[in-house]
């Protein structure tokens, strides 16, 4: 089941001036401000600031019950593997597909 993009994805080159931006921007304090990630949450929304990020741009990442499923799906549609499915914590999987026009979308399985 696909619940929606419920997450964005900023690569950043300074995290620190990018968490300060953030952070003005949005009004909150980060819930999680590691080295490899910053994000923050208003209400349903992560917006997260990852440095050295496998996806060149902004990626909005859909959140699925089925990871596995849902990149063999977008596969078949003719996509590119941008980044594998990788555990990033928690039990948190993430993966990247670019398609044909280029745009990169993410899979989040939690």
């Amino acid at each position: 089941m696909n619940k929606g993009v419920k997450t964005i994805i900023y690569p950043v080159k300074d995290i620190t001036q990018a968490k300060t931006l953030f952070r003005k921007l949005l009004e909150v304090d980060p819930y999680s401000d590691q080295p490899y990630y910053v994000g923050f949450k208003i209400g349903d929304q992560d917006i997260g600031l990852v440095p050295n990020s496998p996806e060149a741009r902004m990626t909005a990442f859909y959140h699925v019950d089925d990871i596995k499923n849902g990149l063999q799906i977008l596969i078949d549609a003719g996509a590119e593997i941008i980044r594998d499915i990788k555990n990033v914590g928690g039990g948190r999987l993430v993966a990247s597909v670019k398609d044909k026009d280029s745009n990169i979308i993410g899979l989040v399985q939690d």
